[in-house]
């Protein structure tokens, strides 16, 4: 969905609202920007911000126009911009697939404007409990938790907090993330099959949860 449909009503999507308090003209790193399917909503939303991406592959071919890339294991590798020059870090579905974390919380809280944000977002412990998927649907993502093999644990917001706050970041807020729009869907492709059913299912139920770090 293109997110520029949100801007007069971002609070509809937790991502959404929170890319949508970066300041005019500010600077938005992704990390573990991945295929750029998430910067590109980003750049429909804010195409007045200054976009910046790490990932160890990643494809920036595919990310927005002008976008600084940067080719780096987040576990170990320093990122290469000034201290303090970053308004807003997302880290969308990565801490999950990560076996430390020390380094990257460093190296958020080194980039950080003073005032700057940072959004992580991970499955919620729930997808633990869930259906394993016998013939995952294309496009749609897992639904429990081990329907992907590069998931090594769950990452509770309460750790995420505690890293932030080792790190000299304050814990602004955490929950569930959703889209209550597409949630909202849910009931029309409850009893359907295919991509629809599991995106607005995954909404619904809330898949996943989110923390929100302040420097």
């Amino acid at each position: 969905m293109n997110w520029s449909y949100f801007r007069f009503a971002p609070w509809i999507d937790t991502r959404v609202s929170f890319v949508n308090g970066t300041p005019r003209g500010g600077a938005l790193l992704d990390l573990g920007a991945s295929d750029g399917q998430t910067l590109s909503h980003m750049a429909q939303l804010r195409p007045d911000l200054r976009f910046f991406a790490a990932d160890i592959e990643g494809r920036p071919e595919n990310y927005p126009s002008g976008c600084k890339f940067a080719r780096v294991d987040l576990q170990r590798d320093k990122l290469p911009w000034p201290d303090h020059s970053i308004d807003a870090i997302t880290c969308m579905h990565l801490v999950e697939h990560l076996t430390t974390l020390d380094h990257m919380f460093s190296e958020i809280a080194r980039l950080l404007k003073p005032g700057g944000r940072v959004y992580f977002e991970t499955p919620h412990p729930k997808t633990l409990t869930l259906p394993r998927q016998e013939k995952p649907t294309p496009g749609a993502g897992p639904m429990n938790f081990f329907d992907d093999p590069t998931h090594v644990e769950i990452v509770r917001v309460e750790k995420l907090g505690e890293f932030a706050q080792r790190n000299g970041l304050k814990v602004l807020r955490s929950g569930t993330s959703r889209n209550l729009a597409i949630a909202a869907s849910y009931p029309l492709f409850c009893f359907s099959s295919g991509r629809n059913q599991i995106v607005s299912k995954t909404h619904w139920i809330g898949w996943s949860a989110y923390l929100i770090a302040g420097a």
